[in-house]
Parts: C-alpha cells; sequence; structure tokens
C-alpha cells in the first residue's frame, strides 16, 4: 500500500535576535536591520509537521493524532515561551532565523523513535512567511523559505483567434463585457543552503525590495490586460505565475528560485516551476 501523508499543526511562541557576534554593529544592522535590535523581538510560531506511512489494518491510521500532539508538545517545552538566543541549547552558534529554527526542530524531532516517518517540516514564523525541510533537504544541507506578497489588480479573459460564443464557454463569467478584479497573492519560494553568517537562504530585504520594484510596482492597482505582456493573451492565473517566474529568476541574488504560487480566489490557485536561467 502506498503512503498516506497526516499532517499535525501546532502552535508555540518564542522571542529572538538576530545577532551575528563576529560582527560589528553597523554590520549587523545593515544584515538584520530592526531584527538585530537589543533584546529581540517575538512571534507566534506555526509549525507544521507531516508524517508518511502506512494506514493501520488495526487502527485505520497511519498515526495516532492524539500522541502526536503529546510527542510535540513535549518537544516545544524546550522552544515554547522562550528566548531562543538565551534560554536554548541550539543557538550558541547559530542564528535563530525561521530556516534554521526549522533545521533544529526536524533533528529534535527525528531522534524521538515515535517520529520514524517524519517527511516534512513547515515553520511559519508569520502568515506570510515560512521555512521547509525535509529529509532530503537536511542530507543536502538546504532549506526553502517562502515569502507571500499582494497586490490587487483587474482583468478580463479573452481570447482573440475565438470567436464570443467561444469565448464564453471557454472563460465564462470572467469573459463578461466589464473587468472584475482579484486580491492577489504571490508566494515566491527560493531554495539553497543556509548561509552560515546570516541563518539565511536569501536575504530577505533583497528579495522584498526585488518582487516590490518587478512585481508588485508593475501590477498592482492595474488592469493586466493593459501590461504589453498580456496585450495579446489572457491574463489567466497560469500565465501570470509563469511570467512572474520570468521576471525574477535571473535577479534572486542568493538561493534559487524554485517556484512561484499565485492565488487568486480562495477556490483557485495556480503554481509555475520552471528551468534554471
Amino acid at each position: 500500500m502506498s503512503d498516506v501523508r497526516v499532517t499535525k499543526r501546532i502552535e508555540f511562541s518564542s522571542s529572538h535576535r538576530y545577532h551575528n557576534p563576529a560582527w560589528g554593529q553597523a554590520r549587523n544592522i545593515a544584515a538584520f536591520g530592526a531584527c538585530n535590535l537589543s533584546p529581540g523581538h517575538g512571534h507566534n510560531y506555526l509549525l507544521e509537521v507531516t508524517i508518511a506511512g502506512a494506514v493501520s489494518q488495526d487502527t485505520g491510521m497511519v498515526v495516532n493524532l492524539f500522541d502526536l500532539k503529546q510527542v510535540l508538545l513535549d518537544v516545544l517545552v524546550g522552544f515554547d515561551h522562550k528566548h531562543l538566543n538565551l534560554d536554548t541549547p541550539y543557538f550558541s552558534s547559530r542564528i535563530p532565523t525561521t530556516e534554521n529554527i526549522a533545521t533544529v526542530l526536524w533533528s529534535v524531532l527525528v531522534a524521538r523513535p515515535e517520529m520514524a516517518g517524519l517527511k516534512k517540516i513547515r515553520l511559519y514564523e508569520e502568515d506570510d512567511l515560512y521555512a521547509e525541510v525535509t529529509a532530503q533537504r537536511i542530507a543536502g544541507g538546504t532549506a526553502v523559505i517562502t515569502r507571500r506578497y499582494h497586490f490587487s489588480a483587474a482583468h478580463r479573459l479573452h481570447a482573440d483567434h475565438l470567436d464570443a460564443l467561444d469565448n464564453q464557454r471557454l472563460y465564462g463569467r470572467c469573459h463578461g463585457s466589464s473587468l472584475h478584479g482579484h486580491n492577489y497573492t504571490v508566494a515566491v519560494t527560493v531554495g539553497g543552503p543556509i548561509h552560515p553568517e546570516t541563518g539565511m537562504v536569501t536575504d530577505l530585504t533583497v528579495l522584498d525590495r526585488l518582487v516590490r520594484e518587478t512585481v508588485l510596482a508593475r501590477f498592482d492597482a492595474r488592469t493586466l490586460n493593459d501590461d504589453p505582456a498580456f496585450a495579446r493573451i489572457a491574463p489567466t492565473g497560469e500565465r501570470l505565475s509563469k511570467f512572474i517566474w520570468d521576471l525574477l529568476v535571473k535577479q534572486i541574488g542568493e538561493g534559487q528560485l524554485e517556484r512561484i504560487g499565485i492565488i487568486e480566489t480562495p477556490e483557485s490557485s495556480f503554481e509555475y516551476v520552471g528551468g534554471r536561467p
């Protein structure tokens, strides 16, 4: 029987500070900004733990979720309501970034015999920022970080080579005579090694500026059909995700762009994974 994956979510609260003691104050501030301020700042973290395995013929479960919750609660005693830099032994020589915390949690969990089927950890520092590690990534010394961005835009779906009836059949209400709009979410996923000096896969300040200048400034509060990229083609979610990939893939400074996700509505999302530049 093929493996089934089960994901358990659990929250904990911690504080941390981004600080490299080998650097002077000016370099720390330049690299980490407000995250370097002493004594630190806090987050309500959300941890997602995915277990894979066969369904037991006796219980009908891959894992007993009550038992899994107890293991997670036991592990998180060492992190919950703690200052990660000061109150835990894990960050004496590494910065408690989202990527590093996820990696540490993996090492603690995988050492538990109850976690033999551990498949993936995803750690949310906030709604729009999360890190992810898997066995393959841990073995390769890498992680991924995903940052979500938001913009609002209007569009109308229309194919010039089709007549009005065929357009209506293909696009339905999205082919209406008037424009309609969406609150888009763009999820940018970057993967690579965790830099030992910064604890990051990629510089989020640089990534934020790149997305703001390249994507948000171009599309926010605009009509997608008016953009030159969609002058002759319908601005579907599929095409938008690929186009944003093309805009960003050659400009990522650290790490590699791995995925662009587009959420157009709560019921519609799109994802593009392209080739390397």
